[in-house]
């Protein structure tokens, strides 16, 4: 393994530092590896060692190259510094990424507490933005932000379906960073049809980095420390994992639905597809019909996909390749009311 920090500003004290692994040899086919990118917490005033090195040797061990990226604090946290901190060593780790063996469309930031909502702003409002997001008891809220920096940003604003996937956990009796900050940050992740999985553990105080007893962590539930298996488990379906030719391909991807790309397609909610004028004629023939004795609940038409009504309702595969095509071809139009 290769360590090295790199001082990013130096009036500030800002340093990114890195945790190279091999790839080649006796690694097989491996030719790059995933990356995460770990952004400590300590509320805008220090950044701290127990959710930085101790982090990103978890990840290390699961087959990720790790950074951690050690921040603007204090009086040189105003607002938008610390997000230039992260752009400059995200667009680092990209201009390298050949030379450092990383798959420059697989890294994740991981960020705890305050450093919880700088990754979250990355996810969000960020130039370079992540390819996924590993949230720990983050801070989210607007004034729950100003609280620790007064300059911060509200999160929740800038949630929009341009959001990259993320995994979120806190837990319920965090003395520090309410709940709900994790709350609403879900809330609208679903709003806006970004993917994610969250995990609210029933107890444990702020700051709980691993969940390792060695790091001093105390009263928490048995099952916090799952929450770095699964988070690396996530990753593999978002992003894609390990394989014997190399690295594979995402499980399930980074998308929930069609909705969101250029054209019309199977994987487009019928809620959705109701919205667009080209499909709306097409619908009326094709669920009434097929769809007898289903009841289907009206509320279920946010999330349900014409691919699976099709696959429910019996039609023959050519018949779907047919519509698949038909959709391709019409012309989506604006989609406010799927924000409603």
């Amino acid at each position: 393994m290769k360590t090295e920090t790199f001082v990013l500003n130096e009036e500030r004290q800002v340093t990114l530092t890195s945790y190279l692994q091999p790839v080649g040899g006796e690694f097989g086919a491996l030719t790059s590896r995933p990356a995460v990118l770990i952004i400590p917490g300590g509320g805008y005033h220090f950044c701290s060692d127990r959710e930085a090195e101790p982090v990103a040797y978890a990840y290390l061990k699961a087959g990720y190259h790790a950074f951690i990226l050690r921040y603007s604090l204090n009086e040189q946290a105003g607002w938008p510094n610390p997000l230039r901190d992260y752009e400059q060593a995200m667009g680092m780790i990209r201009a390298n990424a050949e030379q450092w063996h990383v798959a420059s469309d697989r890294i994740a930031v991981i960020g705890f507490s305050a450093g919880g909502h700088l990754a979250a702003c990355a996810a969000t409002m960020s130039r370079e933005r992540p390819n996924a997001a590993i949230l720990g008891y983050p801070v989210i809220d607007g004034a729950c932000a100003k609280d620790y920096l007064p300059s911060a940003p509200d999160v929740i604003a800038a949630v929009d379906a341009s959001t990259c996937p993320c995994f979120v956990f806190a837990t319920r009796t965090d003395n520090l960073v309410p709940v709900e900050n994790s709350i609403h940050l879900i809330d609208a992740l679903c709003r806006h049809e970004v993917a994610f999985e969250s995990h609210i553990y029933s107890n444990g105080p702020h700051g709980l980095t691993t969940g390792d007893e060695s790091l001093g962590v105390q009263d928490c539930c048995s099952r916090y420390p799952h929450w770095v298996g699964d988070s690396i488990s996530w990753l593999g379906d978002v992003l894609g994992g390990f394989g014997p030719s190399g690295l594979t391909a995402p499980r399930f991807g980074s998308a929930i639905n069609g909705n969101h790309e250029e054209k019309l397609n199977l994987n487009c909610t019928v809620a959705y597809l109701r919205t667009q004028s080209a499909t709306a004629e097409l619908l009326s023939r094709l669920i009434p019909e097929k769809q007898e004795g289903m009841a289907l609940p009206k509320s279920a038409e946010k999330v349900i996909t014409l691919g699976q009504i099709l696959a429910w309702g019996g039609f023959d595969e050519k018949t779907i390749r047919d519509l698949e095509r038909q959709l391709d071809a019409m012309e989506k139009t604006a989609d406010d009311a799927r924000k409603e």
